[in-house]
């Protein structure tokens, strides 16, 4: 049987697997040396938030025990993220089984090429729409985890039109997280963090929607830019074949499932009638991420429940096979992915490993002293540092604001910085590094299904990154300058 499996390279397994242990080792280290300490927790409107100026540090306090560094990718399993790891875990096998059964099947590569035949004129057009819809979808419905459901349909797209997996991460994946982070009406990030700061849901409406526009135009050029690179490259290359070559190419390019043969009338039906059902289920995930703005708990899980019968549904109806070939490619599918799993352990043991350590609120209550001391715009930027470095070890952005929202909000009242701009702040720290730490889950996932390294990852990604760490900056300069308020 042809292995079709979408597998992480062993390149990006094991670039990985150094980071990860580096970091694991990293915050075992910290457990060591930093005082331990807490905030004391309340409940407030029925959740849990951390309670101002309570932090006290344990006296004798037990340290970790260095071996649990080692054995935390296991023990997370069991910890109070145990459940959400658990199915992020399910998320991962169910899509790498669905991805390798389309591409078994060739009713992937078949549906991309009819979408590339309609639109081989109007590709640019095509790319700055996509990247403005998944923006769109964190900006407004909080959008990212969902995100990793269609990159591997959005990576096979932007190949199909001549460009690279680089190329699909980033209309898709990419451009979700940085609409997660310019938010405009996240209900995960800026919904909670200004109920909790005491402003109006959604107020300040007309700046975030600038601050998304500013952002959009600075990641469309930066596809754009590397889109055309990619094309100049080609044309170079194209350039120096021959004529004979060029038929050759061309006719290869027309065919369908990577230059295969060309199809029966018959055949050609049922791959048409496939690909609907195809299409149906991407139109379907769709259909479920907006519903889960109305109910949250309809969200990864049913998209998985939803896509993979309809991905069943489309490979028999393509190749007429059996439910026992389709099922041994779906189980090629899940254990080409196994290396992603022990990914996702580990990037959830660094959380873990602070945690348990007891200096999760010693770093926060560090952080947060030291804004009391500069004031001003100095409090507003150390602010957007911390949630940078808790973005590191948190990746859930609704959980950071439980944990700062209560501290940082009465601590802008005291440094001249208004709550609506120190919510800007959380949102843009939470945001933009989603799509550049290592111990984020919905990177490593999108990574090792498109045997994308994280190395080269950051090579392409980190000059965009600084430009949008700059004009963030800008952004929160000029909300701290206007005093911007509620409205």
């Amino acid at each position: 049987m042809e292995d079709t499996a979408l597998k992480i390279s062993k390149k990006t397994f094991l670039t990985s697997l150094i980071i990860l242990l580096a970091l694991m080792l990293f915050a075992g280290v910290l457990t060591q040396i930093l005082p331990q300490g807490s905030y004391v927790r309340e409940i407030a409107d029925g959740r849990e938030v951390v309670a101002a100026d309570s932090y006290t540090v344990t006296e004798d306090g037990e340290r970790l025990p260095f071996w649990k560094v080692f054995t935390a990718p296991f023990l997370v399993l069991f910890s109070s993220d145990g459940v959400t790891v658990l199915g992020i875990i399910l998320f991962l096998m169910v899509i790498s089984g669905d991805i390798a059964l389309l591409n078994q099947s060739g009713v992937m590569a078949y549906s991309m090429q009819r979408i590339v035949e309609k639109n081989r004129g109007r590709r640019y057009r095509m790319l700055f729409v996509a990247t403005f819809i998944f923006m769109a979808f964190g900006a407004f419905v909080g959008v990212f985890e969902e995100s990793a459901t269609l990159a591997p349909f959005a990576v096979a797209l932007a190949t199909a039109m001549g460009w690279d997996a680089l190329v699909g991460l980033g209309m898709s994946m990419l451009a979700a997280g940085f609409g997660f982070a310019a938010a405009i009406s996240n209900p995960f990030t800026l919904s909670i963090a200004q109920e909790l700061a005491g402003l109006p849901i959604y107020s300040g409406f007309g700046f975030h929607v600038v601050s998304f526009l500013v952002i959009y135009l600075i990641l469309a050029g930066f596809l754009y830019h590397y889109a055309r690179s990619i094309d100049g490259r080609a044309e170079m290359k194209r350039s120096g074949q021959d004529k004979d070559t060029r038929e050759s190419a061309r006719q290869d390019k027309a065919g369908i499932g990577r230059g295969e043969r060309a199809v029966s009338k018959e055949e050609e039906s049922r791959m048409r009638f496939a690909m609907h059902i195809f299409l149906a289920a991407i139109g379907l995930v769709v259909a479920v991420v907006l519903l889960g703005i109305l109910i949250p708990a309809v969200a990864s899980n049913a998209l998985v429940l939803m896509l993979l019968p309809m991905t069943v549904g489309s490979v028999l109806a393509a190749k007429k096979a059996g439910l026992v070939k389709a099922g041994k490619q779906f189980v090629l599918g899940i254990t080409g992915m196994l290396p992603g799993v022990v990914m996702i352990l580990m990037a959830s043991s660094v959380k873990l490993i602070v945690q348990e350590g007891g200096i999760l609120d010693t770093i926060l209550y560090y952080v947060s002293g030291a804004a009391q001391k500069v004031g001003g715009a100095g409090s507003l930027f150390l602010i957007y540092g911390l949630i940078l470095i808790l973005n590191f070890f948190i990746a859930s952005g609704s959980a950071k604001a439980f944990l700062v929202i209560p501290i940082i909000a009465p601590l802008a009242d005291l440094v001249g910085i208004t709550r609506q701009t120190a919510v800007i702040a959380y949102c843009f720290g939470d945001g933009f590094s989603n799509v550049l730490y290592p111990t984020n889950p919905v990177l490593l996932i999108c990574l090792g299904m498109t045997a994308v390294s994280y190395g080269k990852w950051v090579k392409w990604t980190w000059k965009l990154q600084a430009v949008v760490l700059v004009v963030s900056g800008a952004l929160l300069y000029a909300a701290y300058a206007l005093q911007l308020g509620p409205f």
